[in-house]
């Protein structure tokens, strides 16, 4: 298969055999429709995007011609601080030719540099994260597509953050300090990235900042200290906990922030993995004892989707309870998998793994129908440098980016598209 070579196909379990390795055995028949499997990158070189398609992070621009992805030499170790990815645009609309255009040094294998098309401007701008080469201090880029430059730097020098999570509609971003990251929780941060908060386990400098993507300013939601004070009835051992921050998700209206706060994360029995909630002006601070995964989704208002008792759950973080479900367990094998529901809140994409593959049950909300894809393979990879199934979707709400390892060895993307049923012929 030549590099830059497009091909189409419709679902075949004979073809994804053969180029995903392995056998494949189907989980389930698509009800009312089917899908097709496009690989769309190609060569010796790792593609991928990086975050998973939580709270509309969608590698689309808003015409759909543009999908932006980091390009790699390699994908068997962490980067070093001086090693950068390329950033590239695959042009859907020029059978998917690959242009590079920047480059970064804030990025790893399973978030990437948390790629965000601007809410205001989704055409021709999106976030990514870079760093100084000479400190190490993280900063968020705003990159326009149009005029090939950067058109902003957001950067704190006291308090270096990169973006954590674009606000649905735009106007802000979540920043946590990814040196701190790289300490406590490799695989989510950039290693050799400046940490201002070295040997303090809760620091009151350090938490949850909000950008302001118009005037630059940036303000601390929370602080460590605050989330150690909150958990100290439960964990009355939490001043020796060194604390760290996880997946910070602006919900559908803007007006909630779902996060993890954590510690201890190579201890089992002692770990610190609370789910709280908060406002985006500070207030409404809350731990919530109902656990629902470690990768949860927004739905409708103040309704979170994730895993409780292996079922696809419908969690209200206002009123603390599980107000519904999604599918069934016959369904949805594995509801504690990578998740995340379409743009126009009608499909769900859960994302599991099982074996050496990842497997993806696309869901019709209205009547459940569903299909389960065959398995794109992952690889041996895990730890640090695993591949998450992490679908995202597109804008018009028809088809999720996915990764896959072609040949047993490079990284490359996939689309998955839904597409109407297939009359049997008579």
């Amino acid at each position: 298969m030549k590099s830059g070579q497009r091909l189409r196909w419709s679902l075949s379990w004979v073809f994804l055999a053969l180029v995903l390795g392995g056998a494949i055995t189907p989980r389930a028949q698509a009800t009312e429709f089917d899908i097709a499997i496009e690989q769309i990158t190609f060569g010796q070189k790792h593609y991928f995007f990086g975050y998973i398609g939580q709270s509309r992070t969608i590698p689309w621009n808003a015409s759909g011609q543009y999908i932006v992805a980091l390009r790699s030499d390699f994908h068997d170790r962490m980067p070093q601080p001086g090693e950068p990815a390329e950033i590239v645009l695959i042009d859907t609309k020029r059978r998917n030719r690959v242009t590079p255009i920047e480059r970064t040094r804030a990025w790893n294998l399973q978030q990437g540099t948390m790629f965000y098309w601007n809410p205001k401007k989704p055409e021709t701008q999106f976030f990514f994260n870079d760093r100084e080469t000479r400190t190490g201090r993280v900063f968020t880029v705003l990159y326009d597509v149009e005029k090939r430059k950067r058109v902003r730097e957001f950067r704190h020098s006291d308090t270096p953050v990169g973006n954590s999570g674009v606000a649905q509609g735009g106007g802000a971003f979540l920043g946590i300090n990814y040196g701190r990251l790289a300490r406590l929780r490799p695989v989510t941060g950039y290693p050799g990235a400046f940490d201002w908060t070295k040997g303090v386990n809760a620091p009151t400098d350090d938490g949850i900042f909000k950008v302001n993507t118009e005037t630059g300013g940036s303000s601390l939601v929370v602080s460590f200290r605050q989330l150690a004070d909150l958990l100290r009835d439960r964990r009355p051992d939490i001043d020796a906990v060194p604390l760290f921050i996880n997946h910070t998700l602006w919900n559908r209206k803007d007006n909630r922030i779902y996060f993890y706060v954590r510690g201890k994360w190579g201890n089992r029995t002692a770990q610190v993995n609370v789910p709280c909630t908060i406002r985006p002006d500070g207030t409404g601070l809350t731990a919530h004892e109902t656990h629902i995964g470690g990768h949860p989704e927004w739905a409708e208002g103040s309704w979170i989707i994730g895993r409780h008792d292996e079922r696809q759950v419908l969690y209200d973080v206002d009123a603390k309870k599980i107000v519904g479900q999604i599918g069934t367990p016959e369904i949805l094998p594995k509801p504690g998998g990578d998740i995340a529901l379409s743009p126009d809140g009608k499909w769900f994409a859960n994302g599991f793994k099982d074996g050496d593959r990842n497997y993806y049950v696309i869901l019709r909300r209205s009547d459940g129908a569903h299909v389960c894809t065959p398995g794109f393979d992952k690889g041996l990879y895990s730890g640090d440098l695993r591949i998450d199934p992490a679908p995202r979707w597109n804008r018009t709400s028809d088809a999720i980016l996915v990764p896959g390892v072609v040949g047993g060895r490079t990284r490359h993307l996939f689309i998955v598209r839904i597409q109407p049923k297939k009359a049997t012929p008579r």
